[in-house]
């Protein structure tokens, strides 16, 4: 880190990310603020909401980092990456759904967005580090020459599932000031430094979906695109070959999904599959949804080499999912020692050994 060259400090607009910038500015780190213009809240006015509290990078969260940012007197800047999270956000994610998976736009962006894109974007404001409000850890390991991720010692805030696919350079030129704090701490921190948005709440949805109604926003943006490929209506089917009812569209669906069904058989029932082709939505029992193996695609490994036989780790395969012990090969088959619920395409597969992130990648439809 040199000691002239200031740091880029992603600012959200948040709590997290404004104490990221004020406990630098304390430290006597020269910084600059730059805030990424994302979606535009204005498109899509038919599933337009007044709520715009909880989302995150809304027009309110701008304000709110410039604020911040006059309030420490440092530089500021808002950039406008709308076209590149476009189309390397907004359109896997209505992609995935049609297709019948369940997406995670928060780790697409930080792929292609916040941990890429950013990163150029600090090198044209001449800094060669950047530092977010990610709740993560940072390591160099001498013996093996490799950048490692460890998870936040706050674990009710950790955001490595979101981070896995940060590559060795991006961790070379990345640092999280909150990676070593819990969230009372933080806040704490953003009294005593003065910082306007102490006490606003933390975003909890997806900035370009209002309300977290995915599929009103599927049908709005495709109508929007001039794109005819939203699914049509199919049948819901019983694991055991019953034909229970009809839907509209495998978009409306996600494995694991209980509630919006609209049908009953005296006994509660669970999404189990979902196949775009046949547009049949398949339900059952809660037991229904164990199973044991599965395969990731696209894997990066993160703190370690890639192997050349297969690892032992715990795998989560959601956000709020406990890690489970499972075998992992070099081919991406993963196999629990003990079948876990709702593993679903779409959503990510991460590996840890203990508080190392190893790696992570896309589950798979099929094994």
């Amino acid at each position: 880190m040199s000691e002239f060259a200031p740091i880029a400090v992603a600012m959200s607009g948040g709590v997290d990310s404004s104490v990221v910038a004020g406990l630098l500015k304390r430290q006597g780190q020269p910084i600059v603020g730059l805030t990424m213009q994302l979606w535009n809240q204005r498109r899509l006015p038919e599933i337009a909401s007044d709520a715009a509290t909880g989302r995150c990078c809304s027009i309110d969260d701008v304000y709110d980092a410039r604020y911040v940012a006059q309030t420490l007197d440092i530089p500021y800047y808002v950039v406008n990456f709308e076209d590149r999270f476009e189309q390397h956000v907004v359109k896997p994610f209505v992609a995935d759904y049609i297709a019948g998976k369940t997406p995670i736009p928060c780790t697409l962006c930080n792929n292609f967005i916040k941990f890429d894109q950013f990163l150029e974007m600090a090198d044209g404001v001449g800094a060669h580090v950047i530092a977010t409000g990610h709740y993560a850890q940072i390591r160099f390991d001498e013996a093996t020459g490799r950048w490692q991720m460890l998870r936040s010692a706050d674990a009710t805030k950790d955001q490595t599932y979101f981070l896995w696919g940060l590559t060795q350079p991006q961790l070379a030129r990345t640092i999280f000031p909150l990676g070593g704090m819990v969230k009372t701490e933080v806040r704490k921190l953003a009294e005593d430094l003065g910082l306007p948005v102490a006490i606003k709440p933390d975003s909890q949805e997806i900035c370009f979906v209002p309300n977290g109604d995915y599929a009103a926003f599927i049908e709005a943006y495709t109508k929007e695109q001039g794109m005819d490929v939203t699914p049509a209506a199919g049948n819901i089917i019983h694991s055991d070959g019953r034909t229970l009812g009809e839907h509209d569209g495998v978009h409306h669906f996600t494995v694991g999904q209980r509630r919006g069904l609209n049908v009953a058989v005296g006994e509660p029932l669970y999404v189990i599959q979902t196949n775009p082709n046949t547009r049949e939505v398949t339900v059952g029992k809660g037991d229904d949804l164990l199973r044991a193996e599965f395969r990731v695609g696209e894997i990066n490994w993160i703190s370690i080499a890639q192997p050349n036989e297969a690892i032992r780790a715990e795998v989560r395969i959601r956000n709020r999912h406990t890690p489970s012990p499972a075998t992992i090969w070099p081919d991406g088959k993963v196999v629990f020692d003990t079948p876990q619920r709702a593993v679903t395409p779409g959503q990510a597969a991460v590996f840890y050994q203990g508080e190392l992130v190893v790696g992570g990648g896309w589950i798979e439809r099929d094994v």
